[in-house]
């Protein structure tokens, strides 16, 4: 009996034992197969992370895009405006028009300055001309042939005629209604009945283009105004102004026309008159008139600058002709005569004149010949 209690507790033993190392196996299969879960999930994580996240990035630059797009365009248009010769950059908006008025400035600038490189001359008024003074050398022309008013540069060719009768200049001649200009209505310090010598009339007119003077010394010509127009014309006729033609010896009519070529040959022989070639420089004079002193100045700033040689000056304006300017002058060694005719702007004839003549002194320090543009 106790044998058999004894194998019964044996049995009971044993079979607890093996319940036990079966729950055992059982918890560490378990646990096994829980960490290789975790560890597969683990591996597949990495590889679904990165599609997160490309489709985050993907939803975020719509968002993104409209933002930075204006500082991207900004930047481009920045780089071309600061380098002229980069490759082309695809500009939209403000940003095009920018660069593209930036660009524009930028040559208009480079054409405006191109008397700055030795050889080269651009100028701005209508037509121009620099020549030799005897004819020999065209150094730069521009519509030389084209027939345009000339407004009071014909004021020479009135000088030429009066001193050619061989009048008395000290003469005195009175200011008449018929000096007045009712044409263009211009104004003038000389009133009716003022009384001044001839030679003062003819130092007004060079001078300071003064209009009454002018018709009066045509007025008092022998034969009065009709002979003097027609020895204007018979003057130009023979210094070869085939282009060239005059109704008045003011400047006041459109109707007075030339070229610039022609009136260079006009320039280059009224050079040759003692009397016109100190009256026309004279920077300033004043003249007793009933009385009272009147100061006038020369009509031709240049005159007065020390850098500036000139042998003969004459201004015109009326608004048909533009600003016009004629001189004899002596650049980099060398008598030249200067037309500028139809100038626009206020100082446009003065800046051409100074960028002649740069442009002339700098051809002669580089040794180079000068070259129009």
């Amino acid at each position: 009996m106790r044998m058999m209690l004894r194998a019964v507790l044996l049995v009971g033993t044993l079979l607890g034992t093996s319940l036990m190392a079966m729950d055992a196996a059982h918890a560490v299969d378990k646990a096994k197969s829980k960490e290789e879960a975790q560890k597969s999930k683990a591996r597949a994580t990495p590889k679904a992370q990165p599609v997160a996240k490309k489709s985050a990035t993907v939803a975020a630059k719509p968002k993104a895009q409209p933002k930075a797009q204006p500082k991207a365009a900004k930047a481009k248009s920045t780089r071309v405006a600061r380098s002229s010769k980069s490759a082309p950059v695809a500009t939209t908006g403000k940003n095009s028009a920018s660069v593209h008025k930036r660009n524009v400035n930028r040559a208009f600038a480079h054409d405006v300055d191109l008397w700055q490189e030795p050889g080269r001359l651009a100028v701005q008024s209508g037509s121009a001309l620099v020549i030799a003074e005897d004819g020999s050398e065209t150094l730069y022309e521009k519509n030389a042939t084209t027939v345009v008013p000339i407004a009071s540069i014909t004021k020479v060719m009135t000088a030429m005629v009066v001193l050619d009768s061989m009048p008395n200049l000290q003469e005195a001649i009175t200011i008449t209604d018929d000096d007045v200009d009712y044409l263009k209505g211009s104004r003038s310090r000389l009133q009716v009945g003022s009384v001044l010598t001839r030679e003062m009339a003819l130092l007004l007119a060079l001078m300071s283009s003064e209009n009454r003077a002018a018709h009066a010394l045509g007025r008092n010509y022998p034969g009065g105004l009709p002979a003097f127009i027609v020895a204007m014309n018979r003057k130009a006729v023979s210094l070869g102004m085939a282009r060239t033609h005059f109704e008045d010896p003011t400047g006041l009519t459109s109707n007075n026309v030339s070229t610039a070529r022609d009136l260079a040959r006009m320039v280059a022989a009224a050079h040759r008159y003692p009397l016109i070639r100190e009256f026309s420089t004279t920077s300033g004079a004043t003249a007793e008139v009933k009385g009272r002193e009147i100061e006038y100045r020369n009509t031709n700033q240049l005159v007065k600058s020390p850098t500036w040689e000139i042998g003969l000056s004459k201004t015109g304006y009326i608004q048909e002709a533009g600003k016009c300017l004629v001189m004899q002058a002596r650049v980099a060694d060398r008598p030249v005569v200067i037309v500028l005719l139809d100038s626009a702007g206020k100082q446009t004839r003065i800046g051409d004149a100074n960028r002649i003549k740069r442009w002339m002194e700098s051809a002669a320090a580089s040794g180079k010949h000068p070259t129009p543009a």
